[in-house]
C-alpha cells in the first residue's frame, strides 16, 4: 500500500468515525424523546383511568356525590402536586367533616386512587400526586 493509498483510507476512516459519532448523537437524542413520550403516555393511561373512575355510567352503583369527592380529592392533588397529604388533612383542606369514619373513607379512596396509579405513597398514611 503506498501513501496516497494510506492517506485515502485514513480519510474514509475519519469518515466513519464522523458519521458513527453523529449517529450515536441521534440515538441519544431519540432515547431521550422516546423516554418523554413513554412518561407522557403513562400519565394519559393514568389520567384516563381516573376519567373512567369518575365519569358516571348508567350501571354505576356509587351515587354521584360519591363521585365529586372523588373529583375534589383529584383537585387537591392537581393544584399542589409537590405536596404531600394525609387523609385528615385533605378533609381540613376541602372542608369535609373530620369525624373518623368519613376520613377513614376518604382513606380508602386515596388506596384506591394510588393503585389505579395517580398517587404514590411516600410514607405510611400519607399520599402525593404520581409526577
Amino acid at each position: 500500500m503506498n501513501v496516497i493509498e494510506l492517506l485515502a483510507h485514513l480519510q474514509a476512516q475519519h469518515k466513519t468515525t464522523a458519521r458513527a459519532g453523529e449517529l450515536r448523537d441521534q440515538i441519544q437524542h431519540l432515547t431521550a424523546a422516546l423516554t418523554e413520550t413513554e412518561a407522557r403516555l403513562a400519565d394519559l393511561v393514568t389520567t384516563r383511568k381516573v376519567i373512567a373512575e369518575l365519569a358516571p355510567t348508567q350501571e354505576d352503583s356509587e351515587a354521584p356525590e360519591t363521585n365529586s369527592v372523588y373529583q375534589a380529592i383529584v383537585n387537591a392533588f392537581n393544584q399542589h402536586p409537590d405536596q404531600e397529604f394525609r387523609a385528615r388533612e385533605l378533609h381540613e383542606l376541602l372542608g369535609m367533616p373530620t369525624d373518623e369514619a368519613s376520613v377513614n373513607i376518604t382513606r380508602s379512596r386515596l388506596g384506591r386512587l394510588t393503585r389505579q396509579g395517580f398517587l404514590t405513597q411516600p410514607g405510611r398514611g400519607r399520599y402525593q400526586k404520581r409526577t
